[in-house]
Protein backbone atom coordinates (compact mmCIF):
# COMPACT_ATOMS: atom_id res chain seq x y z
CA UNK A 1 0.00 0.00 0.00
CA UNK A 2 1.39 3.42 -0.96
CA UNK A 3 1.75 6.21 1.60
CA UNK A 4 -1.40 8.30 1.90
CA UNK A 5 -4.81 7.95 0.33
CA UNK A 6 -4.11 10.09 -2.75
CA UNK A 7 -0.86 8.26 -3.45
CA UNK A 8 -2.77 4.97 -3.27
CA UNK A 9 -5.38 6.32 -5.69
CA UNK A 10 -2.63 7.54 -8.05
CA UNK A 11 -1.05 4.08 -8.05
CA UNK A 12 -4.45 2.45 -8.64
CA UNK A 13 -5.26 4.93 -11.43
CA UNK A 14 -1.95 4.29 -13.19
CA UNK A 15 -2.03 0.52 -13.16
CA UNK A 16 -5.77 0.07 -13.71
CA UNK A 17 -5.45 2.24 -16.82
CA UNK A 18 -2.29 0.64 -18.17
CA UNK A 19 -3.26 -3.02 -17.80
CA UNK A 20 -6.34 -2.69 -20.02
CA UNK A 21 -5.52 0.52 -21.89
CA UNK A 22 -4.94 -1.12 -25.27
CA UNK A 23 -8.22 -3.06 -25.13
CA UNK A 24 -10.08 0.08 -24.03
CA UNK A 25 -8.62 2.08 -26.92
CA UNK A 26 -9.91 -0.61 -29.31
CA UNK A 27 -13.32 -0.57 -27.58
CA UNK A 28 -13.58 3.24 -27.78
CA UNK A 29 -12.38 3.46 -31.39
CA UNK A 30 -14.77 0.82 -32.74
CA UNK A 31 -17.61 1.85 -30.41
CA UNK A 32 -17.34 5.47 -31.51
CA UNK A 33 -17.77 4.39 -35.13
CA UNK A 34 -20.97 2.66 -34.00
CA UNK A 35 -22.77 5.99 -33.57
CA UNK A 36 -22.78 6.19 -37.38
CA UNK A 37 -23.04 2.45 -38.06
CA UNK A 38 -25.99 2.74 -40.46
CA UNK A 39 -24.28 5.53 -42.41
CA UNK A 40 -21.06 3.51 -42.61
CA UNK A 41 -22.99 0.49 -43.88
CA UNK A 42 -24.65 2.58 -46.59
CA UNK A 43 -21.23 3.87 -47.71
CA UNK A 44 -19.90 0.31 -47.74
CA UNK A 45 -22.79 -0.74 -50.01
CA UNK A 46 -22.66 1.86 -52.80
CA UNK A 47 -25.01 -0.26 -54.92
CA UNK A 48 -27.92 0.78 -52.69
CA UNK A 49 -29.73 3.82 -54.15
CA UNK A 50 -30.02 7.11 -52.31
CA UNK A 51 -32.92 7.17 -49.87
CA UNK A 52 -36.09 8.82 -51.15
CA UNK A 53 -38.37 10.46 -48.58
CA UNK A 54 -41.85 9.68 -49.92
CA UNK A 55 -44.75 9.89 -47.42
CA UNK A 56 -48.18 8.37 -47.96
CA UNK A 57 -50.49 11.03 -49.46
CA UNK A 58 -53.28 11.77 -46.97
CA UNK A 59 -55.95 11.12 -49.60
CA UNK A 60 -54.38 7.72 -50.34
CA UNK A 61 -54.00 6.53 -46.73
CA UNK A 62 -57.05 4.26 -46.66
CA UNK A 63 -56.51 2.50 -50.04
CA UNK A 64 -52.76 2.09 -49.38
CA UNK A 65 -53.40 0.47 -45.99
CA UNK A 66 -56.08 -1.71 -47.60
CA UNK A 67 -53.62 -2.95 -50.21
CA UNK A 68 -50.97 -3.61 -47.55
CA UNK A 69 -53.39 -5.60 -45.38
CA UNK A 70 -54.64 -7.55 -48.38
CA UNK A 71 -51.06 -8.41 -49.27
CA UNK A 72 -50.41 -9.65 -45.72
CA UNK A 73 -53.57 -11.77 -45.83
CA UNK A 74 -52.42 -13.25 -49.13
CA UNK A 75 -48.91 -14.05 -47.91
CA UNK A 76 -49.67 -15.13 -44.32
CA UNK A 77 -53.39 -15.77 -43.77
CA UNK A 78 -52.89 -17.51 -40.41
CA UNK A 79 -49.88 -15.67 -39.03
CA UNK A 80 -48.99 -14.92 -35.41
CA UNK A 81 -48.60 -11.22 -36.21
CA UNK A 82 -48.69 -8.67 -39.03
CA UNK A 83 -46.83 -5.37 -39.03
CA UNK A 84 -47.02 -2.39 -41.38
CA UNK A 85 -44.22 0.16 -41.07
CA UNK A 86 -45.39 3.59 -42.21
CA UNK A 87 -43.02 6.16 -43.76
CA UNK A 88 -41.33 8.14 -40.98
CA UNK A 89 -37.99 9.42 -39.72
CA UNK A 90 -36.54 6.69 -37.52
CA UNK A 91 -33.77 6.96 -34.95
CA UNK A 92 -33.17 3.21 -34.89
CA UNK A 93 -32.40 2.24 -37.55
CA UNK A 94 -31.23 5.71 -38.50
CA UNK A 95 -32.80 7.55 -41.38
CA UNK A 96 -35.99 7.48 -43.36
CA UNK A 97 -38.10 4.33 -43.19
CA UNK A 98 -40.34 3.67 -46.18
CA UNK A 99 -43.58 1.71 -46.36
CA UNK A 100 -43.05 -1.99 -45.67
CA UNK A 101 -44.87 -5.03 -44.34
CA UNK A 102 -43.64 -7.86 -42.14
CA UNK A 103 -45.25 -11.04 -40.86
CA UNK A 104 -44.41 -13.87 -38.51
CA UNK A 105 -45.89 -17.32 -38.98
CA UNK A 106 -47.25 -19.39 -36.12
CA UNK A 107 -44.39 -21.47 -34.68
CA UNK A 108 -44.15 -25.12 -35.52
CA UNK A 109 -44.36 -27.65 -32.72
CA UNK A 110 -41.23 -27.56 -30.59
CA UNK A 111 -40.25 -24.06 -31.76
CA UNK A 112 -40.70 -20.79 -29.91
CA UNK A 113 -40.96 -18.58 -33.00
CA UNK A 114 -42.27 -19.04 -36.50
CA UNK A 115 -40.71 -18.10 -39.82
CA UNK A 116 -40.94 -14.45 -40.82
CA UNK A 117 -40.82 -12.43 -44.03
CA UNK A 118 -41.02 -8.85 -45.25
CA UNK A 119 -41.66 -6.77 -48.38
CA UNK A 120 -41.17 -3.13 -49.34
CA UNK A 121 -44.19 -1.34 -50.85
CA UNK A 122 -44.75 1.81 -52.85
CA UNK A 123 -46.12 4.47 -50.43
CA UNK A 124 -48.18 6.12 -53.17
CA UNK A 125 -50.34 3.10 -54.03
CA UNK A 126 -49.27 0.15 -51.84
CA UNK A 127 -47.99 -1.95 -54.75
CA UNK A 128 -44.92 -4.14 -54.38
CA UNK A 129 -41.72 -2.31 -55.26
CA UNK A 130 -39.20 -4.10 -57.48
CA UNK A 131 -36.36 -5.61 -55.53
CA UNK A 132 -33.16 -3.56 -55.42
CA UNK A 133 -29.89 -4.91 -56.85
CA UNK A 134 -28.17 -7.16 -54.35
CA UNK A 135 -25.49 -5.01 -52.66
CA UNK A 136 -22.00 -6.29 -51.97
CA UNK A 137 -21.47 -8.48 -48.93
CA UNK A 138 -19.97 -6.45 -46.08
CA UNK A 139 -19.88 -6.40 -42.30
CA UNK A 140 -20.44 -2.65 -42.57
CA UNK A 141 -20.78 -0.30 -39.63
CA UNK A 142 -22.59 -2.95 -37.63
CA UNK A 143 -19.44 -5.06 -37.74
CA UNK A 144 -17.36 -2.25 -36.25
CA UNK A 145 -20.02 -1.59 -33.61
CA UNK A 146 -20.21 -5.24 -32.58
CA UNK A 147 -16.44 -5.48 -32.24
CA UNK A 148 -16.44 -3.01 -29.35
CA UNK A 149 -18.08 -5.61 -27.10
CA UNK A 150 -17.67 -8.89 -29.02
CA UNK A 151 -14.02 -8.29 -29.98
CA UNK A 152 -13.12 -10.71 -32.80
CA UNK A 153 -11.76 -14.23 -33.11
CA UNK A 154 -12.88 -14.63 -29.47
CA UNK A 155 -15.86 -16.72 -28.28
CA UNK A 156 -18.81 -14.47 -27.44
CA UNK A 157 -19.04 -15.42 -23.75
CA UNK A 158 -15.32 -14.81 -23.27
CA UNK A 159 -15.43 -11.53 -25.20
CA UNK A 160 -18.18 -9.86 -23.20
CA UNK A 161 -16.49 -10.90 -19.94
CA UNK A 162 -13.11 -9.55 -21.07
CA UNK A 163 -14.71 -6.27 -22.08
CA UNK A 164 -16.65 -6.23 -18.79
CA UNK A 165 -13.47 -6.56 -16.74
CA UNK A 166 -11.79 -3.84 -18.79
CA UNK A 167 -14.82 -1.58 -18.40
CA UNK A 168 -14.86 -2.05 -14.62
CA UNK A 169 -11.15 -1.22 -14.46
CA UNK A 170 -11.76 1.89 -16.55
CA UNK A 171 -14.49 3.00 -14.14
CA UNK A 172 -12.03 2.46 -11.28
CA UNK A 173 -9.34 4.38 -13.19
CA UNK A 174 -11.68 7.34 -13.80
CA UNK A 175 -12.81 7.61 -10.18
CA UNK A 176 -9.32 7.10 -8.75
CA UNK A 177 -7.93 9.63 -11.25
CA UNK A 178 -10.35 12.33 -10.08
CA UNK A 179 -9.38 11.61 -6.46
CA UNK A 180 -5.64 11.49 -7.15
CA UNK A 181 -5.51 14.74 -9.14
CA UNK A 182 -6.77 17.22 -6.58
CA UNK A 183 -6.16 20.09 -9.03
CA UNK A 184 -7.61 18.27 -12.03
CA UNK A 185 -10.28 20.90 -12.75
CA UNK A 186 -7.84 23.78 -12.24
CA UNK A 187 -5.26 22.09 -14.45
CA UNK A 188 -7.89 21.76 -17.16
CA UNK A 189 -7.12 25.38 -18.10
CA UNK A 190 -3.36 24.78 -18.08
CA UNK A 191 -1.36 23.42 -20.99
CA UNK A 192 2.43 23.71 -21.22
CA UNK A 193 3.62 22.57 -24.67
CA UNK A 194 7.13 21.29 -25.25
CA UNK A 195 7.62 20.20 -21.62
CA UNK A 196 7.78 16.44 -22.15
CA UNK A 197 6.10 14.57 -19.33
CA UNK A 198 4.40 17.73 -18.06
CA UNK A 199 2.84 18.35 -21.47
CA UNK A 200 1.49 14.80 -21.70
CA UNK A 201 -0.02 15.12 -18.21
CA UNK A 202 -1.63 18.46 -19.13
CA UNK A 203 -3.10 16.93 -22.30
CA UNK A 204 -4.33 13.89 -20.37
CA UNK A 205 -6.00 16.12 -17.76
CA UNK A 206 -7.61 18.37 -20.38
CA UNK A 207 -9.24 15.65 -22.47
CA UNK A 208 -10.25 13.72 -19.34
CA UNK A 209 -12.11 16.65 -17.80
CA UNK A 210 -13.58 17.86 -21.10
CA UNK A 211 -15.86 14.81 -21.42
CA UNK A 212 -15.74 13.41 -17.87
CA UNK A 213 -19.54 13.02 -17.54
CA UNK A 214 -19.58 11.12 -20.85
CA UNK A 215 -16.79 8.77 -19.69
CA UNK A 216 -18.57 8.00 -16.42
CA UNK A 217 -21.88 7.43 -18.21
CA UNK A 218 -20.46 5.28 -21.00
CA UNK A 219 -18.49 2.97 -18.65
CA UNK A 220 -21.27 2.49 -16.10
CA UNK A 221 -23.97 1.97 -18.74
CA UNK A 222 -21.70 -0.49 -20.56
CA UNK A 223 -21.70 -2.65 -17.44
CA UNK A 224 -25.50 -2.44 -17.20
CA UNK A 225 -25.79 -3.81 -20.74
CA UNK A 226 -24.76 -7.29 -19.59
CA UNK A 227 -26.09 -7.01 -16.07
CA UNK A 228 -27.24 -10.60 -15.72
CA UNK A 229 -24.10 -11.98 -17.33
CA UNK A 230 -21.85 -10.16 -14.86
CA UNK A 231 -24.13 -10.61 -11.82
CA UNK A 232 -26.40 -13.63 -12.43
CA UNK A 233 -26.82 -14.75 -8.81
CA UNK A 234 -30.16 -13.04 -8.12
CA UNK A 235 -31.77 -14.40 -11.27
CA UNK A 236 -30.28 -17.87 -10.88
CA UNK A 237 -31.40 -18.26 -7.27
CA UNK A 238 -34.99 -17.46 -8.24
CA UNK A 239 -35.24 -19.20 -11.63
CA UNK A 240 -32.23 -21.48 -12.03
CA UNK A 241 -29.23 -21.17 -14.34
CA UNK A 242 -30.15 -23.33 -17.33
CA UNK A 243 -31.34 -21.94 -20.68
CA UNK A 244 -34.96 -22.90 -20.04
CA UNK A 245 -34.97 -21.03 -16.72
CA UNK A 246 -33.37 -17.98 -18.33
CA UNK A 247 -36.04 -17.97 -21.03
CA UNK A 248 -38.79 -18.13 -18.39
CA UNK A 249 -37.23 -15.18 -16.58
CA UNK A 250 -37.13 -12.98 -19.69
CA UNK A 251 -40.64 -14.04 -20.73
CA UNK A 252 -41.97 -12.85 -17.38
CA UNK A 253 -39.81 -9.71 -17.32
CA UNK A 254 -40.87 -8.59 -20.80
CA UNK A 255 -44.43 -9.93 -20.55
CA UNK A 256 -44.03 -12.26 -23.52
CA UNK A 257 -47.22 -14.19 -24.10
CA UNK A 258 -48.12 -16.92 -26.56
CA UNK A 259 -49.87 -15.80 -29.75
CA UNK A 260 -52.90 -17.16 -31.56
CA UNK A 261 -53.39 -16.82 -35.31
CA UNK A 262 -54.92 -13.59 -36.60
CA UNK A 263 -57.16 -12.62 -39.48
CA UNK A 264 -58.01 -9.51 -41.51
CA UNK A 265 -59.21 -6.79 -39.06
CA UNK A 266 -62.88 -5.83 -39.43
CA UNK A 267 -62.41 -2.30 -38.07
CA UNK A 268 -61.22 0.67 -40.17
CA UNK A 269 -57.44 0.76 -39.60
CA UNK A 270 -57.08 4.05 -41.50
CA UNK A 271 -59.52 5.68 -39.04
CA UNK A 272 -57.36 4.46 -36.16
CA UNK A 273 -54.28 6.00 -37.79
CA UNK A 274 -56.06 9.34 -38.25
CA UNK A 275 -57.19 9.26 -34.61
CA UNK A 276 -53.59 8.67 -33.49
CA UNK A 277 -52.32 11.46 -35.77
CA UNK A 278 -54.84 13.79 -34.18
CA UNK A 279 -53.23 13.13 -30.81
CA UNK A 280 -49.57 12.65 -31.75
CA UNK A 281 -49.30 14.82 -34.84
CA UNK A 282 -48.86 14.16 -38.55
CA UNK A 283 -46.39 11.45 -39.61
CA UNK A 284 -45.97 10.35 -35.99
CA UNK A 285 -47.39 6.84 -36.41
CA UNK A 286 -44.39 4.61 -36.98
CA UNK A 287 -46.05 1.21 -37.30
CA UNK A 288 -49.29 -0.76 -37.17
CA UNK A 289 -49.26 -4.25 -35.66
CA UNK A 290 -52.07 -6.79 -35.59
CA UNK A 291 -51.62 -9.37 -32.83
CA UNK A 292 -53.70 -11.74 -30.78
CA UNK A 293 -52.68 -13.28 -27.48
CA UNK A 294 -54.14 -16.61 -26.39
CA UNK A 295 -57.71 -16.41 -25.07
CA UNK A 296 -57.91 -12.71 -25.95
CA UNK A 297 -59.42 -10.83 -28.91
CA UNK A 298 -57.19 -9.56 -31.71
CA UNK A 299 -55.72 -6.06 -31.29
CA UNK A 300 -54.45 -3.35 -33.60
CA UNK A 301 -51.45 -1.65 -31.97
CA UNK A 302 -50.26 1.74 -33.25
CA UNK A 303 -46.75 2.72 -32.19
CA UNK A 304 -45.54 6.29 -32.15
CA UNK A 305 -42.22 7.34 -33.71
CA UNK A 306 -39.71 7.65 -30.90
CA UNK A 307 -38.84 11.29 -31.45
CA UNK A 308 -35.93 11.36 -29.02
CA UNK A 309 -37.46 9.68 -25.95
CA UNK A 310 -34.92 8.21 -23.54
CA UNK A 311 -37.16 5.24 -22.85
CA UNK A 312 -36.58 3.69 -26.26
CA UNK A 313 -37.84 0.18 -25.46
CA UNK A 314 -41.28 1.29 -24.25
CA UNK A 315 -42.65 3.48 -27.07
CA UNK A 316 -45.96 5.29 -26.79
CA UNK A 317 -48.79 3.17 -28.18
CA UNK A 318 -52.52 3.19 -28.89
CA UNK A 319 -54.43 -0.09 -28.84
CA UNK A 320 -57.74 -0.88 -30.53
CA UNK A 321 -59.95 -3.93 -30.86
CA UNK A 322 -59.52 -5.38 -34.33
CA UNK A 323 -63.22 -6.32 -34.61
CA UNK A 324 -64.98 -3.03 -33.83
CA UNK A 325 -62.21 -0.39 -33.48
CA UNK A 326 -62.90 0.34 -29.79
CA UNK A 327 -59.88 1.98 -28.17
CA UNK A 328 -58.39 -0.07 -25.34
CA UNK A 329 -56.86 1.40 -22.17
CA UNK A 330 -53.12 1.93 -21.94
CA UNK A 331 -51.01 -0.91 -20.61
CA UNK A 332 -48.17 -0.37 -18.17
CA UNK A 333 -44.82 -1.09 -19.85
CA UNK A 334 -43.43 -4.53 -18.93
CA UNK A 335 -40.76 -4.76 -16.29
CA UNK A 336 -41.89 -1.79 -14.22
CA UNK A 337 -39.53 0.91 -12.95
CA UNK A 338 -36.47 -1.36 -13.02
CA UNK A 339 -36.92 -2.10 -16.72
CA UNK A 340 -37.59 1.58 -17.42
CA UNK A 341 -34.37 2.57 -15.65
CA UNK A 342 -32.37 0.00 -17.59
CA UNK A 343 -33.95 1.17 -20.84
CA UNK A 344 -32.93 4.77 -20.18
CA UNK A 345 -29.37 3.76 -19.22
CA UNK A 346 -28.94 1.60 -22.34
CA UNK A 347 -30.37 4.34 -24.55
CA UNK A 348 -27.88 6.80 -23.09
CA UNK A 349 -25.06 4.38 -23.92
CA UNK A 350 -26.11 3.85 -27.54
CA UNK A 351 -27.37 7.39 -28.16
CA UNK A 352 -30.53 6.08 -29.83
CA UNK A 353 -32.46 9.18 -28.78
CA UNK A 354 -29.97 11.57 -30.38
CA UNK A 355 -30.52 13.48 -33.61
CA UNK A 356 -27.66 14.17 -36.03
CA UNK A 357 -26.07 16.83 -33.83
CA UNK A 358 -26.37 14.64 -30.77
CA UNK A 359 -24.66 11.81 -32.62
CA UNK A 360 -21.80 14.11 -33.59
CA UNK A 361 -21.46 15.08 -29.92
CA UNK A 362 -21.27 11.39 -29.02
CA UNK A 363 -18.73 10.87 -31.81
CA UNK A 364 -16.43 13.67 -30.64
CA UNK A 365 -16.77 12.52 -27.02
CA UNK A 366 -15.72 9.04 -28.15
CA UNK A 367 -12.67 10.50 -29.89
CA UNK A 368 -11.83 12.35 -26.68
CA UNK A 369 -12.04 8.98 -24.93
CA UNK A 370 -9.45 7.62 -27.39
CA UNK A 371 -7.29 10.69 -26.70
CA UNK A 372 -7.63 10.23 -22.93
CA UNK A 373 -6.56 6.59 -23.10
CA UNK A 374 -3.80 7.31 -25.62
CA UNK A 375 -2.25 10.18 -23.65
CA UNK A 376 -2.41 8.08 -20.48
CA UNK A 377 -0.55 5.21 -22.13
CA UNK A 378 2.12 7.53 -23.54
CA UNK A 379 2.46 9.35 -20.21
CA UNK A 380 3.26 6.07 -18.48
CA UNK A 381 6.08 5.26 -20.93
CA UNK A 382 7.48 8.82 -20.86
CA UNK A 383 7.79 8.66 -17.07
CA UNK A 384 9.42 5.20 -17.14
CA UNK A 385 11.77 6.09 -19.99
CA UNK A 386 13.11 9.10 -18.08
CA UNK A 387 13.78 6.84 -15.09
CA UNK A 388 15.50 4.16 -17.19
CA UNK A 389 17.62 6.72 -19.05
CA UNK A 390 18.75 8.11 -15.70
CA UNK A 391 19.72 4.66 -14.48
CA UNK A 392 21.50 3.82 -17.74
CA UNK A 393 19.48 0.69 -18.50
CA UNK A 394 16.25 -0.12 -20.32
CA UNK A 395 13.99 -3.05 -19.56
CA UNK A 396 12.63 -5.07 -22.50
CA UNK A 397 9.13 -4.71 -21.02
CA UNK A 398 9.24 -0.94 -21.53
CA UNK A 399 10.15 -1.33 -25.19
CA UNK A 400 7.27 -3.76 -25.66
CA UNK A 401 4.82 -1.34 -24.00
CA UNK A 402 6.07 1.47 -26.24
CA UNK A 403 5.62 -0.69 -29.34
CA UNK A 404 2.09 -1.62 -28.22
CA UNK A 405 1.33 2.08 -27.78
CA UNK A 406 2.48 2.85 -31.31
CA UNK A 407 0.57 -0.10 -32.77
CA UNK A 408 -2.60 0.85 -30.88
CA UNK A 409 -2.67 4.64 -31.14
CA UNK A 410 -1.32 4.91 -34.70
CA UNK A 411 -1.69 1.36 -36.02
CA UNK A 412 -5.35 0.73 -35.13
CA UNK A 413 -6.63 3.81 -37.02
CA UNK A 414 -4.48 2.72 -39.97
CA UNK A 415 -6.09 -0.73 -39.74
CA UNK A 416 -9.60 0.77 -39.63
CA UNK A 417 -8.81 2.71 -42.80
CA UNK A 418 -7.64 -0.59 -44.31
CA UNK A 419 -11.10 -2.00 -43.47
CA UNK A 420 -12.66 0.63 -45.76
CA UNK A 421 -9.99 0.00 -48.40
CA UNK A 422 -10.83 -3.72 -48.35
CA UNK A 423 -14.50 -2.89 -48.92
CA UNK A 424 -13.65 -1.17 -52.19
CA UNK A 425 -10.81 -3.43 -53.38
CA UNK A 426 -11.89 -7.00 -52.58
CA UNK A 427 -13.63 -8.76 -55.51
CA UNK A 428 -17.40 -8.48 -55.26
CA UNK A 429 -17.91 -12.22 -55.86
CA UNK A 430 -15.30 -13.24 -53.29
CA UNK A 431 -16.36 -15.98 -50.88
CA UNK A 432 -16.58 -14.84 -47.24
CA UNK A 433 -16.03 -11.29 -48.41
CA UNK A 434 -17.27 -9.68 -45.18
CA UNK A 435 -14.95 -11.88 -43.13
CA UNK A 436 -11.99 -10.85 -45.29
CA UNK A 437 -12.72 -7.20 -44.58
CA UNK A 438 -12.11 -8.03 -40.92
CA UNK A 439 -9.06 -10.14 -41.77
CA UNK A 440 -7.63 -7.13 -43.61
CA UNK A 441 -8.16 -4.90 -40.58
CA UNK A 442 -6.45 -7.27 -38.16
CA UNK A 443 -3.63 -8.14 -40.59
CA UNK A 444 -2.71 -4.45 -40.93
CA UNK A 445 -3.01 -3.95 -37.17
CA UNK A 446 -0.72 -6.92 -36.44
CA UNK A 447 1.67 -5.69 -39.12
CA UNK A 448 1.85 -2.29 -37.41
CA UNK A 449 2.96 -4.00 -34.19
CA UNK A 450 5.79 -5.84 -35.97
CA UNK A 451 6.71 -2.58 -37.69
CA UNK A 452 6.86 -0.74 -34.36
CA UNK A 453 9.09 -3.46 -32.89
CA UNK A 454 11.41 -3.45 -35.91
CA UNK A 455 11.87 0.33 -36.31
CA UNK A 456 13.39 2.91 -33.95
CA UNK A 457 10.58 4.09 -31.69
CA UNK A 458 10.44 7.74 -32.81
CA UNK A 459 10.59 6.75 -36.49
CA UNK A 460 7.82 4.20 -35.98
CA UNK A 461 5.59 6.89 -34.47
CA UNK A 462 6.16 9.30 -37.35
CA UNK A 463 5.87 6.73 -40.12
CA UNK A 464 2.72 5.04 -38.82
CA UNK A 465 1.03 8.37 -38.13
CA UNK A 466 1.79 9.45 -41.69
CA UNK A 467 0.56 6.05 -42.85
CA UNK A 468 -2.78 6.58 -41.07
CA UNK A 469 -3.00 10.07 -42.56
CA UNK A 470 -2.46 8.84 -46.11
CA UNK A 471 -4.75 5.83 -45.65
CA UNK A 472 -7.70 7.98 -44.51
CA UNK A 473 -7.01 10.62 -47.19
CA UNK A 474 -7.01 7.92 -49.87
CA UNK A 475 -10.42 6.50 -48.91
CA UNK A 476 -12.41 9.23 -50.77
CA UNK A 477 -10.03 8.86 -53.73
CA UNK A 478 -10.56 5.10 -53.75
CA UNK A 479 -14.30 5.67 -53.58
CA UNK A 480 -14.01 8.00 -56.61
CA UNK A 481 -12.03 5.43 -58.60
CA UNK A 482 -14.24 2.42 -57.85
CA UNK A 483 -17.81 3.81 -57.70
CA UNK A 484 -19.92 6.63 -59.10
CA UNK A 485 -20.82 7.83 -55.57
CA UNK A 486 -17.81 10.15 -55.25
CA UNK A 487 -17.64 13.31 -53.13
CA UNK A 488 -18.43 15.71 -55.98
CA UNK A 489 -21.58 13.85 -56.95
CA UNK A 490 -22.66 13.38 -53.32
CA UNK A 491 -22.41 17.12 -52.66
CA UNK A 492 -24.24 17.92 -55.89
CA UNK A 493 -27.13 15.55 -55.14
CA UNK A 494 -27.32 16.30 -51.43
CA UNK A 495 -26.40 12.75 -50.41
CA UNK A 496 -24.97 13.68 -47.02
CA UNK A 497 -24.37 10.09 -45.95
CA UNK A 498 -21.74 9.58 -48.67
CA UNK A 499 -20.49 13.17 -48.55
CA UNK A 500 -20.29 13.14 -44.75
CA UNK A 501 -18.33 9.89 -44.74
CA UNK A 502 -15.77 11.12 -47.28
CA UNK A 503 -15.39 14.48 -45.52
CA UNK A 504 -14.91 12.73 -42.17
CA UNK A 505 -12.14 10.60 -43.68
CA UNK A 506 -10.40 13.78 -44.89
CA UNK A 507 -10.82 15.38 -41.45
CA UNK A 508 -9.28 12.33 -39.76
CA UNK A 509 -6.42 12.45 -42.26
CA UNK A 510 -5.82 16.09 -41.27
CA UNK A 511 -5.78 15.15 -37.55
CA UNK A 512 -3.17 12.45 -38.13
CA UNK A 513 -1.13 14.81 -40.32
CA UNK A 514 -0.99 17.32 -37.44
CA UNK A 515 0.01 14.55 -35.02
CA UNK A 516 2.72 13.31 -37.39
CA UNK A 517 4.13 16.82 -37.89
CA UNK A 518 4.27 17.48 -34.15
CA UNK A 519 6.04 14.19 -33.44
CA UNK A 520 8.38 14.75 -36.39
CA UNK A 521 9.22 18.26 -35.15
CA UNK A 522 10.08 16.93 -31.69
CA UNK A 523 12.22 14.24 -33.32
CA UNK A 524 14.18 16.89 -35.25
CA UNK A 525 14.63 19.00 -32.13
CA UNK A 526 15.92 15.99 -30.17
CA UNK A 527 18.28 15.08 -33.01
CA UNK A 528 19.61 18.65 -33.17
CA UNK A 529 20.24 18.67 -29.40
CA UNK A 530 22.15 15.38 -29.65
CA UNK A 531 24.42 16.83 -32.40
CA UNK A 532 25.00 19.95 -30.33
CA UNK A 533 26.18 17.87 -27.40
Amino acid sequence: MKEGFRQSMAWLHTWAGLVVGWVLFFVFATGTAGYFQHDITRWMQPERPQQQRVPIPEARLEPVLGVALARLEQLAPAAASWRITLPHESLSPRGWQGLSIRWEEMPREGHRRGASGSEVLDPTNGSLLPSEPQPRATAGGLGLYRMHYMLHYVPYDWAIRIVGVCTMLMLIAIISGVIAHKRIFQDFFTFRPGKGQRSWLDAHNAVSVMALPFFLMITYSGLVFFLFTYMPAGRDVQYGNDSEANQTFYDELLDRRAHSSIKFPQADVAAMVRQAQGVWGEAQVASIAIERHEAEPAEVILTRANGGKLDFWSPEQMRFKADDGEQLPEEAPPGGSARLTQSVVLNLHEGLFADIWGRWLYFFSGLLGCAMIGTGLVLWTVKRRRYHLGSGREKPGLRLVEALNVATIAGLPLAMAAYFWANRLLPLEMADRAAWEFHSLFAVWLGSLFYALARPLARAWVELLWGACLAFAAVPLLNFLTTDRHLGRSLATGDWVFAGFDLTQLALAAVFAVMALKVQRRLLVASHMERSV
